[in-house]
């Protein structure tokens, strides 16, 4: 009896063994499929700016492939340039969107178009061609036949704004470090530390407490609402950068300072300035002798500043002039300089100067 209930079920297993097998053998064999008609778009021309760039600027939309089995049929839009279409890499660099199963249309915002436009390496505010097709997928591919949109991309401006609260001012939010926008989601702005400041800080997009960033996985990682202070490297003034697309921050060293034969330090060490965020002025108070005054970045001579005469206030890029001062005594030096993103945008030909004595 045992033996014919074993043989039983061997045989149910073989038998359920071989509609699997013929299952599967009917997913894997299915027949050529393909896509009834094109591929509709609600405009071919499209011109992407400021005032679409959250709005949808184009809806695609295509016919549903029939494949011979009933299953979700996943649907995907792919983009390129015409030129890459066709040979044997045809499409190789194309950037691909996926939409969903038994999806049918996709509409995309300004700021979707733009991306790929951009990625695709169009000039922003030029015309230029985009091929777009539909590709099907339920056990093999489909693709849809081409069409070719005309796309004006064009580099969205940086905006918004980045406050730092912190131990080294108090905490008040009316009164903290303001960054700049250097790029779309990227803040860069200037602080200074006092020697014996706490070293704690929050990041904030508004002059209020409603939204914040606080310490994340790690010092430099940005967390939303995280009650985990940032805290900076030390006493000092810093370049600080904040970066909304990779959720980081990193603070780098960064001072401008006097030099010259009337400073401390004559010509081979500058005296440090501490960076005034309310004024957005760098400022020393400083005894100086009888001699000439110039500007330096970071205690080196690879940027630096002269002036041309005493009398305008106004210091020049690698110039080789100086302030000269004529009497000792305790003096307070300014320097404002529009030094925000330099690495992109150079340093400024002036920034102006005051030398005071008090």
């Amino acid at each position: 009896m045992k033996t014919y209930i074993y043989k039983l079920l061997v045989l149910c297993a073989v038998a359920l063994l071989a509609v699997s097998c013929e299952e599967t053998a009917e997913l894997t064999t299915l027949q050529e499929v393909s896509f009834t008609s094109t591929v509709e778009a609600s405009t071919k021309t499209i011109v992407i700016s400021d005032d679409n760039s959250s709005e949808p600027v184009v809806a695609l939309s295509w016919p549903a492939v029939a494949y011979p089995i009933e299953a979700p049929v996943t649907y995907a839009l792919q983009f390129d340039i015409p030129a890459d279409i066709t040979g044997e890499k045809a499409w190789s660099k194309a950037t691909r969107i996926v939409v969903g199963e038994d999806v049918l249309s996709k509409s995309l915002l300004g700021v979707e178009l733009n991306k790929i436009a951009i990625l695709l390496g169009l000039p922003v505010d030029a015309a230029g061609k985009i091929a777009v097709r539909v590709e099907s997928y339920m056990d093999h591919t489909a693709y849809s036949e081409p069409i070719i949109l005309t796309v004006t991309p064009y580099e969205a401006k940086p905006s918004g704004q980045i406050i730092m609260p912190g131990s080294y001012q108090g905490w008040n939010v009316d009164t903290a470090a303001l960054f700049a926008p250097i790029s779309v989601g990227i803040y860069q702005g200037y602080v200074s530390i006092p020697v014996g400041a706490g070293l704690g800080f929050k990041l904030n997009q508004e002059r209020n407490w409603a939204q914040f960033y606080g310490a994340g996985a790690s010092n430099q990682d940005l967390k939303n609402m995280s009650d985990t202070d940032f805290q900076m490297p030390g006493a000092g003034s810093y370049q600080m950068t904040v970066n909304l697309k990779t959720l980081k921050w990193n603070a780098v060293p960064y001072s401008w300072g006097i030099v010259g034969d009337a400073t401390a330090g004559s010509w081979d060490t500058s005296t440090p300035m501490n960076y005034d965020h309310v004024s957005k002025t760098w400022k020393v108070t400083a005894d100086l002798k009888p001699g000439n005054v110039k500007f330096r970045l970071n205690n080196s001579w690879t940027i630096n500043y002269g002036a041309k005469n005493n009398d305008e206030g106004i210091m020049y890029l690698d110039n080789s002039g100086a302030h000269y001062v004529g009497e000792a005594g305790k003096y307070e030096i300014t320097f404002t300089i529009n030094d925000v993103n330099p690495a992109l945008n150079g340093y400024p030909a002036t920034g102006t100067y005051t030398v005071k004595k008090i």
